[in-house]
Order: C-alpha cells, then structure tokens, then sequence
C-alpha cells in the first residue's frame, strides 16, 4: 500500500495544475456551508450578548425591530422620536434607572449618539486615551471610528448639516475629541459619542451669542465666514465651536421634557420591578412602546437562520453538480491514462492495483483539500466576529 501512495502522489506532482485546480474546489465545495454556519453562530453569539445586556427599551410605537436596531446598532434609518418626558416617567416610576438615547445623526460615515454618562458604565466601556465627556462640544470615540477617521484626544471634528441649504435647522458645530474608547468588539466600537445636550445643539434647540460683537470678513475666507468661529444669520452671531470662553452664553429654547431622544434604555432594578414597568405600557392609547430586546432579536435571528437553510440546500446542490463534475474528470482522466494503464497492465499488475493507485490518488486529493479547509476556517474564524459586523449586524 506505501508503494500506491508514492505513486499516486508522483503522478500528482507530475500533473500539478490539474491536481491544484482538483483540491481548490473540494476544498471550496467544503469550506462554503460551514463558514456559513460558522459566521451565523459568530452573529447569533454577538446579537444575542447585545440584547441580553439590554433588558428594556421604550420608544416610539411602531416596528419593534427598528426600534431595538436604532438603539443597539446605531441604525437611525426611518426612526421616529420620542420626548425627554418619557425618561423621565420611566424614572419617576422607581421601578427602573432610565438611559435615554439619541441616534439621529452621522459624521463621516459613523453614527453620533448622543448618551449620559451613566450609558459608559452600563455598556463597560472604558477610555483608553484620553478623558471622558466634561463639556458640551466634547465627544469620545469608539476605537474603529478613531482609526477609521485618523483621530486622537485634542483634534477637532465638524459635524455636518443634513442639509446645505437649510440656514435655520442643524448647525454645524466643531466637536472636540476629549477621549477615544478601549476596543470593545460591538458597535459601540464604530460611534463617535457625545452628551444630550450637545446633540440638542447640533439639532438646533441650543445655541451661544456673541454679545455686541460684530462679524468682520478677514481676507482669504470664504464669504459668511467670520473671525471667532461666528456665524452670520438673522442678526445674531452664533458661535460654531464650543470653547471655555464662550461655554456661559450656550442656552436652550422651550420645556427640556419636550426634547427629543430615541429611546430610552430601561434598566429593571429586580424582576418585579420589570412586570410592573411592562404593565404601564399595555394600554392601547399609549403613543410609545415597550420591547423586550432579546425576544426582538431572536426572532430576527430565526428569519436570518431560515435563509441560512435555503443557502444549505442550495449548496448541497451545487456541491452536487461539482462532485458529478469532478467524477466526469476523473472518467476522462481514465479514459486519457489508456496506454498508462495497458503498461501497468504489461508489467503484470492486476486490475486490483489500478483501483488502488486510483484510490489512493483520490484519497490524497481529500486530505490535502481537508487542510485547505481546516486553513480557511480556521482564518474565517479568527476574524468571524469583525466580518459579521460588516456583513450581518446592522
């Protein structure tokens, strides 16, 4: 039998191209359905951990599934809003520690959440340079955001409005990178994190004045743009960085109750404590809802594993149609080998031996494809968990 295995890998190394093309597909024919499952098993663990340390939210009545992708992902796409009055019934019911929450905006590709500071303690999300939120104008980076955007503490980030054209709505503001975050592995990870009231700025419920200071055009900016970080707009300066100087004039318009936040986190302080809370939010006439994160997720979970079937049996028939492909190459081959085969038979080998020179090059070409695959599994499932982020979680 050694004798077999030498020359079947003799003749594998003889016709290499061919052998390399054989492995390359047994081995993707493999890999294919179970770095299927090992990317869903990585998304349903990261998901799953998410919205377990999530007991509660509350936010507007709707799509529960938006609501918990918009608080736990960072996903502001077609969220409504609720009122800052809900935090506070979710507190005064003393049932729960409320977190209230604002995803609204985005700066360069990442989302600008707005949170107090009780939300890094929930979250265990610690600074690894840097300070924490101390000002308004401050924000703190998740630590893919600060790679991505090439930031450090003590830059500047502008933020951007919504729209160029709209002169009395969100404003531009220059945020100051107090802090970056230590890597966490969740997408707390790709946010640029700032307090509510800055975001209630950037939104355009709070503002700062010069007082009795006129704007002067310096030479070589832009037209509107003035000197002392202002702004020209209906008779009032308004500043568009937030700095120790000017922080005493920045002040906020109408009934805070009445400012906006997307959810609030809702965090039980026993499990009766969590009935009583669900209770409140039963009635029809409520206008916000009552989710329970981990139920939301598994059922979004169940939809995503039932595609997961359908990509398993596609592939089964697709390795089908490969295996009856690479059988029809290996007739061929035979067929090719004739007078290979009539020598082996002149010098006094048997048919048995043929049938084990072939099984031994087919048993070669197996354990070879099988390290291919262990290889590429063992690569997907070193960076499993960065690859569901991009392709899986929201």
């Amino acid at each position: 039998m050694q004798h077999d295995f030498y020359l079947a890998w003799r003749y594998l190394c003889h016709h290499r191209v061919r052998t390399i093309i054989l492995v390359a597909c047994l081995s993707l024919l493999a890999t294919l359905p179970l770095a299927l499952h090992v990317m869903l098993d990585a998304g349903e663990t990261q998901m799953t951990a998410r919205a377990e340390s999530t007991p509660l939210l509350v936010g507007s009545k709707g799509s529960a599934l938006d609501l918990t992708l918009n608080a736990l992902y960072f996903n502001a796409a077609n969220q409504s809003h609720i009122t800052m009055a809900e935090s506070d019934r979710v507190g005064q019911t003393g049932w729960a520690d409320p977190l209230p929450i604002y995803v609204r905006f985005r700066v360069r590709g990442h989302p600008l959440v707005g949170v107090t500071l009780d939300y890094f303690d929930f979250r265990r999300l610690t600074i690894a340079q840097g300070n924490s939120l101390a000002m308004l104008g401050e924000c703190v980076l998740g630590a893919d955001a600060a790679e991505a955007m090439g930031l450090k503490p003590g830059d500047s980030l502008p933020t951007t409005p919504e729209n160029l054209f709209d002169l009395s709505g969100v404003y531009p503001i220059k945020l100051h990178v107090a802090g970056l975050l230590a890597k966490s592995h969740t997408p707390d990870d790709q946010a640029v994190f700032i307090d509510l009231q800055t975001a209630w700025v950037i939104e355009g419920l709070g503002h700062g004045h010069a007082e009795g200071k006129k704007p002067s055009q310096s030479y070589g900016l832009p037209f509107g743009q003035v000197e002392n970080h202002l702004i020209h707009d209906a008779k009032l300066l308004t500043y568009t960085e937030i700095t120790p100087e000017n922080l005493d004039s920045f002040h906020f318009h109408g009934d805070p109750s009445g400012y906006p936040i997307s959810a609030v986190i809702a965090l039980p302080h026993d499990r009766k404590s969590s009935t009583l809370l669900k209770g409140r939010y039963i009635g029809n006439e409520e206008a916000v809802q009552l989710v329970q994160p981990l139920e939301t997720i598994r059922g979004l979970l169940e939809n995503i594993f039932r595609v997961g079937i359908l990509f398993d049996a596609v592939l089964a028939l697709v390795g089908a149609a490969m295996l009856l492909a690479l059988g029809l190459v290996f007739a061929l081959s035979m067929r090719l080998r004739q007078r290979e085969l009539q020598t082996i038979f002149l010098l006094g080998c048997s048919k048995t031996k043929v049938l084990r020179l072939v099984s031994a090059e087919i048993l070669l070409l197996g354990l070879a494809s099988m390290l291919v695959c262990l290889a590429l599994l063992e690569f997907i499932q070193l960076y499993a968990g960065g690859l569901v982020r991009l392709f899986i979680t929201p």
